[in-house]
Order: C-alpha cells, then structure tokens, then sequence
C-alpha cells in the first residue's frame, strides 16, 4: 500500500458512525467565531453599552442555544421533514410577509421580527432558507423524472423562489435571493435537469438583475462603488475601502489577535457582514487561508454526505445535503468576495462565525441536518451489507459433510 493510500485510509471516516471532518469543521468554525466577534466588538460594544463584552457574552448565549437546538434536531427523524416540508414552505411565506407587516426596521430595511420572550431578533430570511431546501428536497425526491424530461416540473420549483423572491426584495433582501436563486438552481442541475434551461434561465436572471440594478439610483452607486471604491471612498464606497484597508495592514501573519485598528469605529458591521475583513487584519493572509479551507472542507464533506446518500437510494437524504451545502457554500463565497472587494456590497452574514441568533441557530441546524442525514444512511448501508461469513475453523465438521466438502 502506498503512502497516500495509507494516509487516505487514516483519515477515512467510512468505519465512524458519523463524517468527522464535517463535525470538525463546523465546531471550528463556531469556535474562531466567538473569538473574532469578541475581538471586533469590544470597541463598538464599550460605546454603545459600557460593557466591551456585550456583543461576546450575547454571542456566547447564542451559541449556547444553537448547539441545544440543533441537539434536539439531530434526534428528528428525516422522515418527519420530508412529510412537513409543504407546511415549512407555507411557514416560510407568512414569517416573510410578516416581515413585511410588522417587521423592525434597521437601517432602511424591514427584515426582522420582535418576538415577545425572545432575547433577539428573529431574522425571517435565514428559516426561509431553510425551509425552502427541505420544501425542494421531498420535491425533487417525487418528481424527479417529471423535472429532468418536462418544463412543467422544472418551472414549478422557480415559481415558488419567484414568491419568495418577490417578499424578499420589498425587505429589500437582495442577498439572500442571490443565495436562494444559486441554491435551487445548483439543487435542479444536481437532480439532472438538462443544461439548456439553464442557460436560457441564466441570460434571463442576467437581464432581471442589469433592470433592477438600474432602476433605483442607491444600487446602481453600489456597483459603480464596487468597481472604483476610491473614487467615493467617504460616501458609497466606504465600507469597502475601510475593508480592503483592514486586509492591507494584515499582510501574511497580521497585527496579532486583537490589534486590528479597523475594528475602531472605521469599519461599520466590524463584527457581524465584515467580521472576515477583521479576521484578516488580526490573523493575516494565513488565518483568512485556513478559515477559507475549513469552509471548503465544510461545504466538501457536506456533498460527500449527500452523494452517499444518494448512492444508498436516500434521494430526499441526498437533495437535502445538496441544498444545504450549496447555501452555506454560496453564502460564504458572497461574504467573503464582498469584504475583499470582488463583489458588490450585500448584506450577508458569514456563516457559523459572523454575529448573529438567527444566522447562527439556523446554520447548526443545518449542520445537525446533515449529520442526521449521515448516521441514517451509515445506519441503512450497515443493515443492507451482509453479514460477514464466518470463518472455516468455526464451522464444525459435520456442517461441512453435509456441504459436501471434506473437513
């Protein structure tokens, strides 16, 4: 045996009740979470409460909850979301135009709810998410030769991301109908939907986009922000030039945790969309790599979850860990190609690491998910694999008489 196949064989987690590295990942990713929100609000949070760990201990008790949360969910069979996931779509609509209705408006935008007893804010677009890829999951597994051989399937799924779409730009939400139209466009070509459709659908959401980027002057800024930053560097292009600063004086090993100076006032959302910007500052080219990698490995093992499942003859399994890597992948693509400048401004939050309940409770629910989706697909896979024979010396020698074979 090789060294790379020994090596591969070490780390493989084909014997292990559940995929490891995608549990590590994850855990990591909460852990240097806490660690960079506390560092990238204790400014913020001393002017605006007096107490620099306000932003930290909230984020503590957040994480808390998540991880008990998604406890629970992890005991929750994935039969009872597939059967639910119609009503979880109806739930996903009214929590967005009750946004709409009642929502709390924070800087020009309606997204979130006040619920009373609940010590946060309860952003409606982040369960939507989820929702949505459970509802498109029990889809695809019913209809999965209707949607690769006729339009009619194919379009259905569209219409309901067209409502959702729709509720979510009067928040206005633009980024998380970025993620949602990637998420059920990468869940439809992955269930074998044929190529053409989605070019034809792609020059279509490209001609969407350009009207509505034109439609209203702020967007329109932010593009042209986004191309020249420097050029408006105290009005539209601020936020961006106070980030790209931050990844500047971080260099490859950064100022050392805690010493970032874009944190101070000059970058706004330092600890919640921008908190990557942060993280370069501090940890450098280095630490931004790795942060990256654990994502990569996240959203990896994600797929290999779902493809197992997917080889076990689990399709609802499958298109579930599909959509929830796609989402989380795509999510954190977005964050991180905002804060270093190679997309246009949205306000996302980075997964499992950015400031945020919602955000954070959804995310490890999303993790549980797949975890969930691994142990019943080991589980089935073990009870279909036959049994192991028996060796010959424990097979007495009247059995093998009988068998015709001499002992």
């Amino acid at each position: 045996m090789s060294r790379l196949a020994r090596l591969r064989e070490a780390l493989s987690t084909r014997d292990h009740p559940v995929d490891g590295w995608l549990l590590v990942a994850a855990l990591a990713l909460l852990l240097v979470g806490w660690v960079m929100v506390t560092s990238a609000s204790t400014g913020v949070a001393a002017s605006l409460t007096g107490n620099p760990w306000y932003f930290s201990i909230r984020h503590g008790i957040f994480l808390l909850v998540a991880i008990t949360v998604a406890t629970g969910v992890l005991r929750v069979p994935l039969g009872w979301w597939r059967a639910n996931g119609p009503l979880l779509l109806l739930l996903g609509l009214l929590l967005l135009a009750l946004v709409l209705l009642v929502g709390r408006e924070v800087n020009g935008s309606r997204r979130w709810l006040s619920i009373p007893g609940v010590p946060f804010n309860v952003q409606a677009s982040e369960f939507a998410k989820l929702f949505l890829i459970v509802y498109l999951a029990g889809y695809l597994e019913r209809f999965l030769p209707q949607v690769r051989r006729h339009w009619g399937a194919f379009l259905r799924p569209l219409v309901v991301l067209g409502l959702y779409g729709v509720l979510l730009i009067m928040e206005p939400d633009y980024g998380a109908v970025v993620v949602l139209t990637g998420c059920v466009m990468g869940m439809l070509l992955m269930a074998g939907a044929p190529w053409g459709r989605f070019l034809l659908l792609a020059l279509l959401v490209a001609a969407g986009g350009a009207l509505l980027a034109i439609a209203e002057p702020y967007r329109l800024a932010r593009l042209t922000s986004f191309v020249d930053p420097w050029a408006d560097q105290f009005a539209s292009g601020y936020q961006l030039t106070q980030a790209l600063i931050a990844f500047g004086r971080g260099g490859w090993l950064g100022v050392g945790l805690g010493n970032s100076v874009q944190k101070l006032f000059y970058l706004p959302e330092a600890h919640t969309d921008f908190v990557f910007a942060v993280l370069a500052e501090e940890l450098g080219l280095l630490g931004a790599v790795c942060v990256i990698g654990l994502f990569a490995l996240l959203v990896w093992r994600a797929m290999a979850v779902g493809r197992r499942a997917e080889l076990a003859g689990r399709a609802f399994s499958a298109y579930l860990s599909y959509g929830i890597a796609l989402v989380i992948g795509a999510q954190a693509f977005i964050n991180i190609a905002v804060s270093s400048g190679m997309l246009p401004t949205k306000g996302l939050t980075l997964p499992l690491l950015s400031y945020g309940g919602s955000s954070l409770l959804v995310c490890t629910c999303m993790v549980a998910m797949l975890l969930r989706v691994d142990i019943e697909t080991r589980r089935e896979q073990r009870r279909r694999s036959p049994a192991a024979p028996r060796p010959v010396a424990a097979v007495g020698s009247s059995t093998l008489a009988r068998q015709g074979v001499e002992p």
